[in-house]
């Protein structure tokens, strides 16, 4: 009948909420023989980079990242510590690292959050794609990143640190853990959303 739900429609979905890595948690990047490696093994991964920054908003009065995540096909999930690397000639060489990783389109979601805080450190991409642009344009319903994981993948990314205070050190595991879930299937959602 018209205009009567019925109890399967009012019923919501419990969908999955991705736990952990599938390759686990990655350790930190903060010296620079691990961001030699990390340099090496994205560069030796395929297809686009999926990338995504973690800041301290509400905690410090600036656009800085605290951590960055990458994940690319074939190399794995890579947590980047850029406060490591603050006064160093590793940091003064992520432009260097950003121009290694030219072949490969980037995807951030909402990139003009993370934009500013990667050109901080002089880590920027050549080409992008932002799926919080792409859903715009699409006009879903939902735009941010776990509703979007949602709707394309039908999976629940736990947000619980996104709010989080991410200057601290050492950053604790279960955030290391949320960062790290954050770049897991956004190569995945940047196919759905091209299909």
């Amino acid at each position: 009948m018209v205009g009567v739900s019925t109890e399967a429609e009012e019923t919501p979905v419990e969908l999955p909420v991705l736990q952990a890595p599938a390759d686990g948690v990655p350790a930190v990047v903060d010296t620079p023989e691990a961001l030699t490696a990390t340099r090496s093994a994205l560069r030796a991964g395929t297809g686009p980079l999926a990338i995504d920054t973690e800041r301290a908003q509400g905690y410090r009065y600036s656009a800085k990242a605290y951590l960055i995540q990458l994940r690319r096909t074939g190399s794995g999930t890579h947590l980047i510590d850029p406060v490591a690397f603050e006064g160093s000639a590793a940091r003064s060489d992520f432009s260097a690292f950003a121009d290694e990783l030219a072949d490969a389109e980037w995807i951030l979601h909402a990139a003009s959050q993370d934009l500013p805080c990667l050109a901080e450190v002089q880590f920027l991409p050549q080409s992008l794609f932002d799926s919080e642009l792409a859903a715009r344009l699409l006009n879903l319903p939902h735009v941010n990143l776990s509703g979007l994981m949602e709707t394309a993948l039908g999976v629940s990314l736990a947000k619980e640190h996104s709010a989080a205070d991410w200057s601290r050190r050492p950053i604790p595991e279960d955030w290391l853990n949320y960062a790290a879930l954050d770049v897991e299937r956004l190569i995945e959602l940047r196919e759905w959303l091209l299909d």
